[in-house]
């Protein structure tokens, strides 16, 4: 991946990283631009000094109600626009209680969410630099931040390997205990642990594959759910140089 920026550090942020840097044909996707991370919860004074140092302007919050009651976002004096597109069609605990494996929760994404998908496209669009973020970072915002660089154009493999990076980005530590809580109130749970911790290369690749055996490419999906050929053009403006 050359090209890539060096890895901004938020204080308090989970999973915060820059998408830019990924190739893209004979380009790559432009630094600065789209960010994405895990819940602000734990955001501290210089973590919100480094946001507005990065510029942001819109931040994306994909959690639902609850979640956001139990771990507010701490931007207090950041100047960003908050909007928020809670992106499960039911509640994160019911993927647990239900057992669901993390394709099976994707292509659910992908099918269920797929109006708020495209809001999330409308709401980049709108204001740059942005940050899309959700609980850590690893589902909805994998989700969400792999259709729309690949629908501007970044290479497949690089899409991937941005999503996989995520595992390696989380806290050993906080990993142990997540996992220890959801089993206390999930304990017949198969996959909780890789719902929980991980975002293993082949379920994205896979994921990806589904999508364009059914839609023919990330970008068709947009525009069978509403999304113009116009906005995709200027989603590929501005995320690719």
């Amino acid at each position: 991946m050359s090209g890539t920026p060096a890895m901004p550090s938020v204080s308090g942020a989970i999973n915060f990283r820059d998408t830019g840097g990924l190739p893209a044909g004979a380009s790559h996707s432009r630094p600065g631009v789209l960010f994405r991370s895990g819940n602000l919860f734990g955001l501290d004074g210089d973590g919100r000094s480094t946001l507005r140092e990065l510029g942001l302007r819109r931040v994306i919050d994909l959690r639902d109600d609850a979640e956001v009651a139990l771990e507010p976002s701490r931007l207090d004096d950041v100047p960003v626009a908050t909007q928020r597109v809670p992106l499960f069609a039911g509640s994160v605990a019911s993927f647990l209680r239900d057992g669901m494996s993390l394709p099976a929760m994707y292509r659910s994404i992908a099918e269920e969410s797929a109006p708020r998908v495209v809001e999330v496209v409308r709401g980049v669009l709108a204001d740059q630099p942005v940050l899309v973020h959700c609980t850590i970072g690893k589902d909805r915002t994998g989700v969400t931040i792999a259709l729309l660089l690949a629908a501007a154009g970044v290479d497949e493999d690089a899409v991937v390997a941005d999503y996989a990076v995520t595992e390696t980005l989380l806290p050993a530590e906080r990993n142990a205990r997540v996992v220890a809580w959801l089993r206390s109130q999930h304990p017949d749970s198969r996959d909780l642990e890789i719902l929980a911790t991980r975002s293993p290369a082949p379920v994205m690749r896979g994921f990806l594959d589904d999508l364009r055996e059914r839609y023919g490419a990330p970008g068709d999906y947009l525009r069978a759910h509403g999304l113009a050929d116009d906005e995709i053009a200027e989603l590929r403006r501005i995320l690719v140089v």
